[in-house]
């Protein structure tokens, strides 16, 4: 009898140990396939974050290939117009450099003399006169060439107010140039009288006893 309860007792445990062994077996199964199944979305997360990381890099360079277009093309603009207007080989180009994680940009103007290059800010090139023209080559440019797409007219008062009267002639043909090219109604507020002659339509505002009195250019 004794014999017979200690098999009895043993084939107990060994049922018991056999039905933890399957339950451990069976988890252990549970675990393998939910490790595969991570696996597998770790991968998908990691091809996502190389993915992205490639899209950011590529959108990175297309933003600078715009950028880069858009400098060469301002640049272009109004280094033709200091060329023209004051004769010389004027050149304006644009530094841009990062700062703080952000592009920000300098404006030179580089004059030749005496084969020497001398790169100077617009503000410091021979008086107000070049500063002047740069901001007016500039705000066009800018209407033209930027991504806001501004429609209208070019709306400018007293453009070139410094620019000495040996280069006004050329401000005025310069206008009607860029009014030509690109198809835009120019409008100007000024006291040059260069500058009114050039234009197709003017009104001349006079005060007279505190009455603004406006004159059409046919009737004068």
């Amino acid at each position: 009898m004794d014999h017979d309860a200690e098999l009895e007792q043993l084939k107990i445990k060994y049922d018991s140990i056999r039905k933890v062994f399957f339950n451990m077996k069976g988890k252990e199964e549970q675990l393998q396939q939910r490790k595969s199944e991570l696996e597998v979305q770790l991968q998908k997360i990691l091809d996502n974050i190389d993915l992205l990381e490639k899209v950011s890099v590529l959108l990175k360079k297309a933003s600078e290939y715009a950028r880069e277009q858009s400098r060469l093309q301002i640049e272009s603009l109004v280094t033709n117009c200091l060329q023209f207007i004051f004769n010389s080989a004027l050149e304006f180009k644009i530094e841009i450099n990062e700062v703080r994680g952000r592009p920000e940009a300098e404006f030179y103007v580089l004059s030749n003399i005496n084969d020497q290059i001398i790169k100077t800010r617009p503000q410091d090139s021979r008086g107000g006169g070049v500063v002047d023209v740069v901001s007016l080559a500039i705000r066009i440019a800018m209407i033209e060439y930027g991504s806001m797409n501004i429609n209208g007219p070019i709306i400018l008062d007293e453009p070139a107010k410094h620019v000495s009267d040996d280069y006004i002639i050329q401000v005025a043909e310069f206008l009607k140039q860029i009014s030509t090219m690109f198809r835009r109604q120019v409008i100007i507020i000024t006291h040059n009288k260069h500058l009114n002659e050039i234009a197709d339509k003017w009104f001349y505002v006079d005060m007279v006893d505190g009455v603004s009195k406006v004159t059409f250019n046919d009737e004068l």
